[in-house]
Parts: structure tokens; sequence; C-alpha cells
């Protein structure tokens, strides 16, 4: 496709990658064949060229221990539970402190699921101090979801530490055995979140059916990546993600985040094979439209923010539309609007939504209220 002048003097690059045309220069062009061919290509080049491979999928050592007695909170309205999920590999243990707010109900509820990438004390507050609509569990609660989270540093912290620490020492304690296709610490964030929902499956009180994990920023990609890797969630939800998230590298957008800046600021977000991409956009074999797609026929949601030019917002927004042909070899609708829209306007009559917030870059409560919106349309029918 040639150069097309999108918003905002926005310009699209030639060249993108088509989210349906195999390998073989072929077009998928059934849900057999995306999931039997096209599917795998995209994941597989992902997993090698962007987000790197784990070398473990559900420990056989994993376990979940209470942290303390259940508790009446939110007014009476919620049980909170607070649990430790456990694992052991060669290079010793590692633990993920979470917790859950979850409705009374007569029945199983539908869940929210939050990466937290800042302060645990703080925007989690298991005991609910100071309310902040980081994680507003009293909203979540009060419309009929349980709200779980967990800090991402549990699982591997947010440095450069040569992969020694976290979930990368404990099951692969020898860095030098790493390769240039190594999960990074992104990767090592979904992969926690995957073990948070072996704990829903194992929770009468929720629905394992309707859950939705959800990020913001950097876990706004991780989001995306777990999503993309694990069909056992239901909706997939980014907030404000960004380079390596929704928004698309092949768009000129001179004042968002690039591949050459996000490897030199963040070194250990990404497997090695990224960092040869910067400036090179143009020869990824995959873009982020098709990181999206990997959600399909599952439900996806990003969201943008106006002051937010550093995360693409343009970008992110393109990313939907291109994904879109994926959802309709299902006979669905992915993104319902095919022009950006204004602030505050959600588009959210398909099986993709966006919404442009007017603010910063946040997770704020208007984002969870569109983000209930459109869970409650597709999952309270």
């Amino acid at each position: 496709m040639g150069s097309l002048v999108l918003v905002a003097g926005s310009v699209l690059a030639a060249e993108i990658p088509d989210v349906l045309k195999t390998s073989d220069g072929k077009k998928a062009d059934s849900a057999a064949v995306w999931e039997a061919v096209r599917r795998p290509e995209i994941l597989e080049l992902f997993k090698a060229q962007v987000f790197g491979r784990n070398p473990v999928g559900r420990p056989a050592t994993l376990r979940f221990e209470p942290i303390a007695a259940d508790r009446e909170m939110v007014g009476g309205k919620a049980i909170r539970k607070r649990v430790n999920i456990r694992y052991t590999g060669p290079g010793g243990e590692g633990c993920i402190a979470l917790t859950a707010f979850i409705p009374k109900a007569p029945k199983p509820v539908p869940t929210f699921v939050l990466i937290c990438n800042r302060s645990s004390e703080k925007h989690i507050d298991p005991d609910r101090l100071a309310p902040n609509p980081f994680f507003p569990a009293e909203e979540l609660v009060a419309r009929g979801y349980a709200a779980l989270a967990f800090h991402n540093g549990d699982v591997d912290p947010d440095a450069h530490d040569g992969f020694t620490n976290g979930v990368h020492g404990v099951f692969q304690p020898d860095p030098k055995a790493r390769t240039a296709d190594s999960w990074g610490t992104i990767a090592a964030w979904a992969w926690g979140a995957s073990r948070v929902m072996d704990w829903i499956e194992s929770e009468p009180l929720i629905d394992r059916t309707r859950v939705a994990v959800v990020g913001h920023s950097r876990g706004g990609k991780t989001a995306l990546w777990c999503g993309a890797n694990d069909t056992r969630f239901a909706l997939t939800i980014s907030n404000d993600s960004g380079c390596g998230g929704a928004k698309l590298n092949r768009m000129d957008l001179p004042k968002s985040e690039s591949i050459a800046r996000i490897n030199k600021a963040f070194p250990h977000w990404f497997c090695e094979n990224f960092k040869q991409y910067g400036g090179r956009e143009d020869t990824l074999p995959v873009d982020q439209h098709m990181l999206v797609a990997l959600v399909a026929p599952r439900l996806v949601y990003v969201a943008s923010a106006t002051q937010d030019d550093w995360a693409g917002q343009p970008g992110e927004f393109q990313s939907c539309v291109l994904a879109t042909p994926v959802w309709r070899l299902y006979g669905k609708k992915g993104l319902v609007g095919e022009t950006f829209p204004a602030a505050d306007t959600p588009l959210q009559g398909g099986c993709i939504g966006y919404h442009l917030r007017t603010g910063k870059h946040d997770l704020a409560l208007y984002d969870w209220e569109r983000y209930m919106d459109f869970a409650d349309a597709h999952w309270k029918k």
C-alpha cells in the first residue's frame, strides 16, 4: 500500500505486513487457515524477534498459599483474598502476591486482572486505606466484577540486571545460556499473569470464562503479549501501551517512542533480536497490528490519551483498523469505525474496542468505566 495521510499529519508507511498473507504468499481466507497456518507464523515471529521464548509454561511446582484469612471488605460487599503464587526451579523459588476482591454473588463472577506496574502498596493497597483510580476495586465490585491485581516486580524486577533476578533467575540461573531469542522481562510479566489465571481456575467464586487482563503502559504491552499467548483470557486490554504494544511501528509519528529509543532505555524488556530493528522498522517481519490480531476471535480493547503523544495514539488506533480483517474470518466485527475518533467518544460496536481519553498518560477511572461498559455489552447480554 502507498503512503496515506491519516490524522494530524501522521503518515502510514508503505509495505506494512499483511496480517492475512502467509509466508508462502497465500491469503488466509478462513478461520481454519488462520488458526492452522497464519496465526502460528505470526506468533513464532513475535517470539523470535520481539518478546523472546519462555523456557517454561505452568511449572509442575506451582502452588497457592494464603497470605491471610479471607475477610469481608468494600462495605461488606466483597470477599478479599490474598494468595502467594509460589513456584520453584533450578535457580530457587519465586512468589507472586495476588490480591483479589470478589463480590458476593449467587454464582461465579467475571473478573479483571490488573498487571500493576506501579507501587503495590499505594496502587493495589490490599487494605484499601486510600482508594486509587489506578485500581478501582470498589467500582469494579459495584459493577459485579472481581478485581484482581499483582505487582509485575514480584515476577521479575523492572531493571536491567542481566536476567539474574526474578523468574529469569529461577528458571534460567545461568545468564550465559541465554540466546538472542530468550525471553525478556515483558514476556516474564506476561508469564506471571498466566500464573494468576492458573489460580483463577482453582477459585470457584470466579467465572474462568469471563476474565480480562489489563495493563497500562509497559503493563499494556505485557497484557497484549499475555492475551496473544494465553487464550484463556477472554478480554485483553491495552491502556496507553505505545511502542512494543499497540502502536504501529511503520507510522511516521516523530513525537512517539521508537524501537531504538525503547531498547536503549529498557534493554531488558524485549529479546536481544529486537534491538536490530532500531531505525530499521521496515525490516521487522511483523508490526503491532499483528499482535492485536493474535487475540482474535476473542475481545480486545486499546485505549489512548490526548496528551500521550509518546505512545503514538494514531498508531495505536491504526493497529486496531489493520487487525480487523482477522475477526471477519470468524464472522465477527472487529473495530467498528475506521476514522480516528474525537476524544471521549468510545468505539465499542465490535470485538475490538477503542477510545481516546482526554488527559495524560495514566490509567484513569474513565478508562476503567469504558472497559466495564465493553465487558457488560459482551458478557452480560
